[in-house]
């Protein structure tokens, strides 16, 4: 109880301190807490168990979609282990989906085609953000909900969702909405050539119809947002697209000094992926009307779950393939960012930081920066990194109150599962 009670004040005051999002003040030791270096070397007791889960190298993003919503433990064999938490609300997800893939039909066919390009079926991707969104609405629940919500809710984005459930269904199809936006965004601003396994949409339209295709997905998420008609909710999604567009300011600006620092690298990735997370299950337990120590302790699990999964990415960058990543290896060295591998590695590998300066511009500066990258413990120590934030998210879950219905309670170790499968994913 002691530290379950230390955990939702820390909660509270690192919510107190998140900044106000505007350019250029995403402050990292509020939204962070400690700097990264003390995360590394004073690392939390849950990161041997996380980190053991590491060598498993295989995607546990995908499950057999269960019928309805569980009920008891008995659902999932008995054992908060054998969870699948993608299955727990796949069949949700999937009504979600279809969803938003007739919220995004325009009277423009070109607009159209490019609006619903990464939401046919098959290319969906993870689908992360809505399984977070709803796994959380259901960790507050004092009961399963009814199997009416299991139905697709074909109604205008404009018109009020009277109920509770619907409503979080929005948001989570808001999340998800925004997500793929700023994916739309991002591979025009990276001249990107792949994603999710085919061909990004900016290399079939073109940049412009891309950029507005993006820019109308978050004009029809704006309208389902405002549909909800709760102003705190309101506010906190649209501090995700102030931050959105933050951290890629802050990628396109950074100084050279800048590109060095742990610290700006976090506050960046905040910005960029960990901020919809946050705002997201925030805004989850909000609409649920939770006070504000459990709106931070969801916050927070959102931050940190956040940061792990991004700090994952850039691992996987570099010991992934092409094929296996649906988008191109060393993606992020060959756009002259340095992420949290190669600054953990410049500290044993001095001859790393002239070339982080120069953003891997000169001939043979990607070659050499992967070797010494090899010859440091670059990625063992992001791993372990990665590790500390996933063991923060899952301990901000058990110090919630006591969970109202056997449905939260098993939803909530869900929620503690997929902290351990962010860090072993392969994809």
């Amino acid at each position: 109880m002691r530290r379950a009670a230390q955990l939702l004040g820390q909660a509270l005051q690192a919510s107190a301190a998140s900044p106000s999002t505007s350019l250029g003040s995403c402050n990292g030791q509020a939204i962070i807490g400690a700097s990264a270096r003390q995360h590394v070397h004073h690392a939390h007791v849950g990161v041997h168990r996380a980190m053991s889960l590491l060598s498993l190298g295989r995607d546990l993003f995908t499950a057999p979609a269960r019928k309805g919503y569980v009920q008891s433990w008995e659902d999932v064999e008995g054992n908060a282990e054998t969870i699948e938490p993608f299955s727990l609300v796949a069949e949700e997800v999937s009504i979600v989906g279809e969803r938003l893939r007739n919220s995004v039909l325009s009277s423009v066919p070109a607009l159209r085609q490019a609006a619903e390009y990464f939401f046919r079926s098959g290319v969906e991707g993870k689908r992360l953000r809505p399984t977070l969104a709803l796994l959380m609405a259901s960790a507050f629940s004092s009961e399963a909900p009814s199997r009416d919500y299991l139905k697709v809710d074909l109604s205008p984005a404009s018109e009020h969702a009277p109920e509770l459930r619907r409503r979080q269904q929005r948001l989570a199809e808001i999340s998800e909405t925004i997500h793929v936006a700023s994916l739309l965004h991002d591979d025009v601003i990276d001249d990107a050539t792949m994603r999710r396994g085919i061909t990004a949409l900016n290399c079939t339209v073109g940049n412009k119809v891309a950029i507005l295709a993006g820019d109308f997905l978050l004009a029809r998420a704006s309208v389902s947002l405002a549909a909800l008609e709760n102003t705190t909710v309101v506010k906190l999604m649209s501090n995700v697209l102030e931050n959105l567009v933050a951290g890629e300011i802050m990628q396109m600006t950074a100084s050279q000094e800048q590109l060095l620092d742990m610290d700006f690298y976090l506050q960046k990735t905040y910005c960029k992926t960990a901020s919809l997370m946050a705002n997201s299950a925030k805004s989850i337990a909000v609409l649920a009307g939770e006070g504000d120590a459990v709106c931070a302790v969801a916050e927070g699990y959102g931050r940190h779950l956040g940061l792990a999964f991004q700090i994952v990415d850039d691992v996987l960058d570099f010991t992934s393939s092409s094929a296996i990543l649906g988008k191109p290896s060393l993606n992020d060295i060959k756009s002259g960012l340095a992420t949290a591998p190669l600054l953990f590695a410049v500290q044993e590998q001095p001859a790393l930081r002239p070339l982080i300066m120069r953003k891997f511009k000169s001939d043979g500066d990607l070659a050499t920066a992967v070797s010494l990258l090899s010859q440091s413990q670059g990625i063992a120590r992001a791993k372990e990194l990665a590790a500390h934030h996933a063991a923060m998210a899952a301990d901000l879950i058990r110090a919630l109150p006591e969970a109202q219905s056997v449905h939260a309670a098993i939803c909530r170790a869900a929620l503690i599962k997929i902290t351990q499968k962010v860090l072993t994913r392969s994809k």
